[in-house]
């Protein structure tokens, strides 16, 4: 039995599919998907570290977070979107959703790392979880990745939607101005052009 830095049991990944309820039947691409490379350092033997699983999970990360922006906003242009989708898939947003399901407790880390707080750090908990979204690609199809992170978006979604930060600078003004007691909308009118004549 081990037990992590804060004296709670580490969990296995045996314990993480139950508790999730992940479709996994491969445990030994599970338990990739939860190793550290400080593990590896310290337990020569071991599997693979997550390093490709991790790479390979944040390419199904922007596939499935930009298709949910794509079909929950489709007044939206190029450039919200990907705003949107950035913000959904960074490194701090994609922690907090490990955060969410408790990953660091699943999370195979060498000594030195566990004594660092590496389960709680933000860059390991985001590799975890895209590592984790890698394994589930592979065991599965990208329709159970799909359902399992739009239901996390999902859970988030008017909290992340409402932060200030996601907004381009116009947005904010025209929503200050509209907040204050005149209720005004602002118009904008071109002071001084520069650049290029358009050709005639």
């Amino acid at each position: 039995m081990n037990y992590i830095s804060n004296g709670e049991r580490e969990e296995s990944p045996a314990a993480l599919v139950k508790r999730l309820n992940l479709p996994f039947n491969d445990l030994l691409l599970l338990t990739r998907a939860l190793t550290h490379r400080s593990f590896i350092n310290e337990h020569p033997a071991a599997l693979e570290d997550n390093e490709r699983l991790e790479f390979l999970g944040d390419a199904v990360l922007d596939f499935v977070a930009g298709a949910w922006l794509y079909n929950h906003f489709p007044e939206m242009d190029e450039g919200e979107l990907t705003r949107m989708r950035s913000a959904l898939v960074c490194t701090e947003q994609l922690a907090e959703f490990a955060r969410i399901i408790d990953l660091g407790a699943a999370m195979r880390l060498g000594n030195g790392e566990e004594q660092a707080g590496g389960r709680q750090r933000d860059v390991l908990l985001c590799a975890t979880f895209e590592a984790l979204i890698g394994a589930l690609y592979l065991q599965n199809d990208i329709n159970i990745v799909q359902g399992f992170f739009h239901a996390m978006i999902e859970n988030v979604g008017e909290q992340f939607l409402l932060r200030s930060d996601l907004q381009d600078p116009k947005s904010r003004l025209q929503e200050w101005s509209q907040a204050q007691t005149w209720h005004s909308t602002v118009c904008y009118s071109a002071s001084q052009r520069s650049g290029p004549r358009p050709e005639v």
